[in-house]
């Protein structure tokens, strides 16, 4: 073959593979068999390779992922990216119709899905994709346009060569894609994404295309946000005109001239939310005339012209298999409900934490009946209610002996404890938090190789970590030197850990990170901590009674001199060094919390946030830099993921407090 024939193969080639994606992936009417498609591609890169000087970069095969970018470049949006005033009830769409009719006598509306993922903008001069951003805060945005090329329904090139145009579309991850990657995370022991919104978001982020790529991320396209060359009258023939271009547009853009006939499509799309390939948390409801748009304007947040209508929580019925009691490090039972599996926002669920004996009593709930479950925020599953009591239904209760031990429960207003310290549940979990970052923050020794250490009866308590050998660690399957190396080398420089650190390890009933801060800063020796009165630690700005007493009594035990005394005999930091004062890591940082934690108690959180310079406010804003988030978290969630902010577990919090180099925390 000649230059000249190898280049016109080339280009017949991607013109082929271009109208084979264009009929698959936003047509969805395949025309050729998976293997002659891999035959085509396979050709073009063969040939690619072989005669790169013909290589264009719109090819096909540049959309496996480009080259990976350290960081994202800001895009300023010519058209802001605005977002949509939510309502939660037929009155508010009632209400929204009135609005419109004092100014638009006989209004047509259009309804569609709104689509729970990333709304991104894309740009085409000449027919060509230049450049895609993220939505951003809707003035300013990042540039993930390589990331954007993996995605196969967004054309490269549009059928009208001659035409300049801005778009704007969600980016999405589709549910059956969703539930193989979080398997494939859960096999691998790897963080599951919480959400199919939160893994499409992640993804798109991602430095690296390639690893986008293999994220299979979708998208639709659903406004035209500038043009050249072309004008509209209507929302509808807008969409019409994207779809002969080349576009995979919003699915189900209906038009209606009543309210009542908006309602009803709403209600409809809500009865098929879960049939949908994708998730949506809403319906969108607009003005179709687009001049009638500019006679109803806009607020300085929202437009006029349209609202999103939000859905509740998605609920489902199944049926309660078992109630599973866990024994937590300070021996509190908590149950959790095991039931029939179920698909809840786009994921698998089959348990949910049913908190306490209380909440089990509240709602009636026994092993067999059929209980409502929804999840809370789109995240967090809970057991809201029985549908149905199964025949002969009694009410579950905690048993009176411990799981684990088989010890007596002691009942503590509406927790239940085990109190016997050589539990060996809580040994576990004692030992867990024991080697947890924000504790001693010992790496490589994770829940996995405890379990195994403590069934191998090699550890039976947290200091026993200060006197491994290598011996001891080789003794377990599948521990290589270099493992075992890395294992004792992060022991020996726990040691060196501030006393702060070693009491927080410790795990004392109701001692976060905080309060340890605060003992350590006070006392500056553990040795003192024996000798202290209630009232000595009372008189500590925010410490009360309960936590006093809490502290007085772990220190009088003979148990913990035994394990202060190996601790000190194994090297390991007992004093506190003077230090000077704290200085403004979080300075001009604005914090938001949602959610229980674990570590700290809010007024502890807020304490510490504040130590540094942070600010701490109980609403997201666009200002706000991070949420903060625990077990349980509110609505917050949503919000800080539709205006892009940083969202961090106790972990990152504890890594950034730390200056350690965290990423993004918006994935």
């Amino acid at each position: 073959m000649n230059n000249n024939s190898i280049r016109k193969r080339i280009q017949t080639l991607i013109n082929q593979i271009n109208y084979y994606n264009t009929m698959y992936y936003v047509l969805d009417d395949p025309k050729i068999e998976d293997h002659a498609y891999d035959m085509l591609m396979k050709e073009l890169i063969q040939l690619e390779e072989k005669y790169p000087q013909f290589i264009d970069k719109n090819s096909p095969t540049a959309r496996v992922g480009g080259y990976a970018k350290t960081t994202f470049e800001s895009v300023k949006h010519e058209v802001q990216m605005g977002s949509l005033q939510d309502v939660f009830s037929i009155e508010d769409i009632i209400k929204f119709d009135e609005r419109v009719r004092q100014v638009i006598p006989n209004p047509q509306y259009v309804v569609e899905p709104k689509v729970d993922g990333l709304s991104v903008s894309l740009e085409y001069v000449n027919g060509i994709f230049i450049r895609g951003s993220t939505r951003g805060d809707g003035y300013i945005g990042e540039d993930v346009t390589n990331n954007i090329k993996t995605i196969m329904s967004i054309p490269i090139e549009l059928s009208n060569k001659n035409i300049n145009i801005t778009v704007r579309g969600e980016v999405y991850m589709p549910k059956d894609v969703f539930l193989q990657i979080t398997k494939h995370q859960e096999i691998n022991k790897e963080k599951k994404f919480k959400n199919p919104r939160n893994a499409a978001a992640g993804s798109l982020r991602q430095k690296d295309p390639q690893v986008t790529s293999k994220r299979k991320l979708d998208a639709f396209i659903f406004n035209v946000q500038k043009v050249q060359g072309l004008e509209y009258a209507t929302h509808t023939e807008s969409l019409n005109s994207l779809k002969q271009m080349g576009f995979k547009i919003i699915p189900s853009c209906e038009v209606f001239d009543k309210i009542e006939d908006v309602i009803k499509e709403i209600e409809r799309i809500g009865n098929y939310r879960g049939k949908y390939e994708f998730d949506i948390d809403g319906a969108v409801i607009k003005i179709n005339n687009l001049y009638d748009r500019e006679k109803m304007g806009s607020t300085s947040k929202f437009p006029k012209w349209a609202i999103a209508f939000k859905y509740p929580p998605e609920e489902k019925s199944t049926k309660l298999l078992d109630i599973e009691i866990n024994v937590g490090r300070t021996g509190i039972l908590t149950p959790t409900a095991i039931f029939e599996p179920i698909i809840l926002a786009g994921t698998m669920v089959s348990r949910a934490v049913l908190h306490n004996q209380e909440l089990i009593t509240k709602k009636n709930i026994g092993i067999g009946d059929i209980v409502f479950v929804r999840k809370a925020g789109d995240i967090i599953p809970e057991v809201i209610g029985v549908k149905e009591h199964c025949e002969n239904s009694e009410i579950y209760n905690i048993p009176n002996k411990c799981p684990s031990c088989d010890s007596d429960i002691f009942i503590e207003e509406s927790a239940y404890r085990c109190i016997n310290l050589n539990c060996p549940a809580q040994l576990l979990r004692n030992i867990i938090h024991f080697v947890s970052r924000p504790a001693m923050d010992i790496e490589g020794i994770g829940k996995f190789l405890i379990e195994k250490m403590v069934n191998n009866k090699i550890i039976s308590s947290p200091v026993d970590l200060y006197y491994l050998n290598i011996d001891d660690i080789k003794s377990l399957e599948r521990m290589g030197e270099k493992s075992i190396s890395n294992i004792l080398t992060s022991i020996e420089k726990s040691k060196k850990n501030s006393l702060d650190r070693l009491i927080f390890a410790l795990g004392i009933r109701g001692i976060g990170k905080k309060v340890s801060v605060d003992l350590a800063n006070k006392f500056k020796n553990i040795e003192k901590l024996f000798a202290i009165s209630e009232e000595e630690i009372i008189s500590i700005e925010g410490f009360g009674k309960t936590l006093a007493q809490n502290i007085v009594d772990y220190f009088s035990l003979s148990r913990t001199r035994d394990i202060i005394n190996r601790l000190i005999l194994a090297g390991v930091n007992t004093i506190q060094e003077i230090k000077k004062e704290e200085d403004n890591k979080l300075s001009d940082q604005i914090f938001v919390l949602t959610g229980t934690l674990s570590n700290f108690s809010r007024e502890e959180v807020k304490s510490l946030i504040k130590s540094m310079g942070g600010k701490i406010l109980d609403t997201i804003s666009k200002n706000t830099t991070y949420l903060l988030t625990g077990e349980n978290p509110g609505s917050k969630i949503a919000k800080a993921e539709k205006l892009g902010i940083s969202i961090l577990t106790e972990e990152e919090f504890m890594k950034l407090i730390e200056n350690k180099n965290v990423g993004s925390w918006n994935l």
